[in-house]
């Protein structure tokens, strides 16, 4: 044994001491967490603030309870001695959690969000920020299948000059074979992505991300980042995680518990409206046309109208009689509180009750010249008064969503009133239902019935406010799905993931300047991520060839991956299945997942034949068929890729379904196909 590997070994037995010192501290953490929250922490506290205590305690005890049982740091920095104040020869190791012996105690690991972690991912060769050595863990798969071992280190010294290359364990973390849920990538963040991350508060930001570039890692980091950083003010209002569907939401739904942030709300855009439309099931499909039609943003102006359309002059004056004395408002001064109101555009409740009191004013003023000060008794009395509602109630009647929209919909001359000039005589038929129901409240409603449901709402009353919202597959929203978004997210930020050559919805957006200003967020800057880590680079400049054709203006993805497998098989029409299923067991030869991915009709006939193959069950978790309409999002290791054709021409932005399924794959790619494959992808080899 060279001295190099005395050397070593005696670096990892020291690593290996410190990852023990640091997980008997943890363990003394949650027990004492645990035990404050049962004693209290404050004997003295007691009421509101004994309550809030009381909460915070157990949230830090089950969060600490809940933290992963794998390694507890994967880097470490060394600062030379001409660092800034403070880190000056210092030492820290980086983990997901800060960990401690006791509370006052120097951390034994950094959070790996805490200001000084930045330099883990940001220094280099070029700016070694003070660094002189950064090291990097490598841990193996322990006995009890968690990943506790540490096996390797790798140092790169940043001082003298080192280039700061990807290494063997920050690559071969990053190329992983992954079966099961989304993983965390705090070990592997990368500066431009670090960039973002660590984005303030107050700032909306849209990440343009091809695939492969983690833009949707980058959107989940970043949440947690922020309630780390600010966590009054965003606890405060919340924050919400949107994804495109439940799946996608499966798929990522333990890396933010892993980075220690379990109280995320994480829904999708139709489940949130559901919520805030108070359990409203969908119950009708709508026709294409339809759809394409209430999820035009014209339809925000359309119900504006039909809303505030309901409004109306008073017919007469109003008397209100109290004991021996009349008090009279006259209608033109009745008329003139409703113009001043309507032309403050409140929202249409508050409007309402603004309406209501500048009348009662009205009428106090009256009276006080006679009798004066009136009390909150006599005012009360006064709001009260059925005069006083009838009136209201005439000129500013309280109406339900429901009512505007079906009105809307079984009334030729109401929808003409309300969309003449905005919508031609072929799209108000569309929206005509063809068997309007008896009453509103025996109406069933579309998926897009519940967003302009929604966006009626709004106009009534604001909805829930968050403090930031992540949106994951963003060009895929229609304008009136953005402005859902927006409603809830108006005094708060916004991180904005997608990438618009993914966009596959009929009303996916072209640009993002359009998209972001339905987001209410105009100004938020864009930033392309094109670089992809995941994703093989054979089988990016395959997806590439499709970006000609997609009519989106987006820079083509690169992979620093050059390793993977692209291949494809040519089979007659009979021999697709079992082409298929040969694919599949090759796939399972290999570490790692395997998805096989089709047009959404061909999926049946695949599942069988993969079922008596006894694939499906013989393999476990590691084989999953799904139709091409529900990829997005999601990644495998392998992807078994079923007749391109059939997905391009599955709908009218097939090509870009297809840009979708083929950028699945982050290790080997196999299309599988009977037909010629689509001319833009060419020839394959």
């Amino acid at each position: 044994m060279t001295s190099l590997d005395r050397e070593l070994d005696r670096e990892l037995d020291q690593e290996r001491a410190h990852h023990t010192t640091c997980r008997a501290a943890l363990a003394a953490m949650t027990e004492g967490a645990g035990h404050r929250v049962v004693i209290g922490e404050n004997a003295f506290a007691s009421g509101a603030d004994a309550e809030v205590l009381g909460y915070q305690l157990r949230s830090w005890a089950k969060e600490l309870a809940e933290m992963p049982q794998g390694p507890l740091f994967f880097g470490r920095l060394d600062f030379d001695a001409s660092a800034d104040a403070g880190h000056a020869g210092q030492s820290y190791h980086i983990g997901r959690r800060r960990i401690s012996e006791h509370p006052s105690a120097p951390p034994l690991v950094v959070d790996w969000r805490a200001p000084v972690s930045r330099r883990f991912y940001q220094a280099g060769a070029r700016d070694p920020q003070g660094v002189a050595v950064r090291r990097r863990f490598g841990w193996a798969q322990g006995s009890r299948g968690a990943a506790e071992d540490l096996t390797s280190l790798e140092d790169e010294h940043l001082k003298a000059g080192e280039a700061g290359g990807p290494g063997a364990i920050l690559t071969g973390e990053i190329e992983r074979p992954r079966v099961g849920p989304m993983r965390d990538i705090a070990a592997t963040i990368q500066p431009d992505q670090d960039d973002l991350v660590r984005c303030e508060l107050a700032r909306s930001v849209c990440v343009q991300g091809a695939p492969g570039t983690g833009k949707t890692a980058v959107g989940l980091h970043r949440a947690a980042y922020l309630l780390y950083t600010y966590p009054e003010r965003v606890q405060r209002r919340g924050l919400l995680v949107l994804g495109p569907n439940r799946t996608f939401l499966g798929y990522v739904c333990e890396v933010l518990p892993a980075l220690g942030e379990n109280d995320i709300r994480q829904s999708t855009v139709e489940d949130e409206i559901v919520r805030e439309t108070r359990g409203r099931e969908v119950r009708a499909v709508d026709e294409g046309r339809a759809a394409l039609v209430k999820h035009d943003v014209r339809m925000a102006h359309v119900l504006r109208r039909a809303l505030y359309g309901r409004i109306a002059p008073p017919v007469n004056s109003l008397a209100l009689r109290e004991g021996s004395s009349t008090w009279r408002v006259p209608r033109h001064e009745l008329a003139a509180i409703v113009d001043a109101v309507r032309a403050e555009a409140p929202p249409y409740a508050v409007g309402r009750e603004r309406v209501r009191s500048r009348a009662v004013r009205a009428i106090q003023l009256q009276a006080e010249r006679r009798s004066g000060p009136m009390n909150n008794t006599w005012l009360q009395k006064i709001t009260r008064a059925r005069p006083v509602t009838e009136y209201v109630d005439t000129v500013w009647p309280r109406v339900k969503p429901e009512e505007v929209l079906a009105h809307l919909f079984t009334d030729p001359d109401a929808l003409a009133a309300a969309a003449g000039g905005l919508l031609d005589p072929v799209e108000q038929k569309a929206l005509l239902w063809a068997k309007p129901p008896r009453s509103w409240k025996s109406a069933k409603w579309s998926a897009a019935d519940l967003v302009l449901l929604d966006e009626v709402s709004g106009l009534i009353e604001h909805p829930e406010q968050y403090g930031h919202i992540v949106v994951d597959e963003a060009q895929d929203l229609s304008p009136m799905q953005c402005r859902a978004i927006a409603r809830r997210a108006a005094f708060g930020s916004l991180t904005v993931l997608g990438d618009l050559a993914q966009g596959t919805t009929a009303w996916a957006a072209r640009d993002w300047p359009g998209q972001l200003a339905h987001l209410g967020k105009p100004d938020a800057a864009v930033v392309p991520l094109t670089t992809g880590f995941r994703v093989p680079a054979a089988i990016v400049e395959l997806a590439n060839r499709l970006l000609p054709a997609l009519d989106v203006d987006v820079p083509a993805g690169r992979s620093l991956r050059r390793d993977g497998r692209l291949g494809h098989r040519r089979v007659g029409p009979q021999e697709l299945a079992a082409a298929v299923v040969d694919a599949v067991r090759a796939a399972l030869d290999r570490e790692g997942s395997v998805g096989v991915i089709a047009a959404d009709h061909e999926v049946p006939a695949l599942r069988e034949a993969v079922a008596a193959a006894g694939l499906d069950a013989s393999a476990g978790a590691r084989v999953t068929l799904l139709p091409a309409t529900l990829a997005k999002g999601l990644e495998y290791d392998h992807v078994v890729a079923v007749e391109p054709a059939a997905i391009a021409v599955s709908e009218e932005r097939g090509l870009h379904r297809l840009y979708v399924v083929l950028t699945r794959a982050v290790s080997g790619l196999e299309i599988v196909h009977s037909r010629p494959l689509p001319a833009q992808l060419g020839e394959l080899d």
